[in-house]
C-alpha cells in the first residue's frame, strides 16, 4: 500500500522552496538527493555507492569523492530541467570540507543555490 505524500493548500506550496539538497556521510560513502518537497518526492540522486562510480574512485568517502559525487549530481539536475536547489543542512553539518565540496561542485556543474 502505497501512502500519498499530504496535500498542502496552494498559498502555502507557492512559498515553500521546491527542491531541497541534502546530504549524507558515512565512515565509508558519501550521497546526496535532491527532493522535491512539495510531493516529497526524490527528484535526483547520486552516491559514492553506485556500482559505476566505485571503479572509477580511488576513496569512497573522501573530499575529492564529495566533490566528484557533487559535479555528477549538478549534470543530473541540469538533464532533468532543475536549475536551482536549495541547501539544507543538519545540525551538526558545517560549511566545510565535506558539505564544502558538494556544495561548490554543485555550484560549478551550473545549478544556482537558493
Amino acid at each position: 500500500m502505497v501512502i500519498p505524500p499530504p496535500v498542502r493548500a496552494k498559498r502555502i506550496t507557492d512559498y515553500l522552496k521546491p527542491y531541497l539538497l541534502k546530504m549524507h556521510f558515512t565512515n565509508k560513502f558519501v550521497s546526496a538527493q535532491v527532493i522535491h518537497s512539495p510531493t516529497a518526492t526524490v527528484a535526483s540522486s547520486a552516491s559514492s555507492q553506485e556500482k559505476l562510480l566505485r571503479s572509477s574512485m580511488g576513496c569512497t568517502r573522501d573530499v575529492a569523492a564529495a566533490a566528484k559525487i557533487g559535479k555528477l549530481l549538478g549534470e543530473r539536475l541540469l538533464v532533468k530541467n532543475i536549475p536551482a536547489v536549495s541547501v539544507f543542512l543538519n545540525r551538526e553539518q558545517k560549511y566545510h570540507g565535506k558539505v564544502k565540496a558538494v556544495i561548490d561542485s554543485l555550484r560549478d556543474a551550473g545549478v544556482k543555490l537558493i
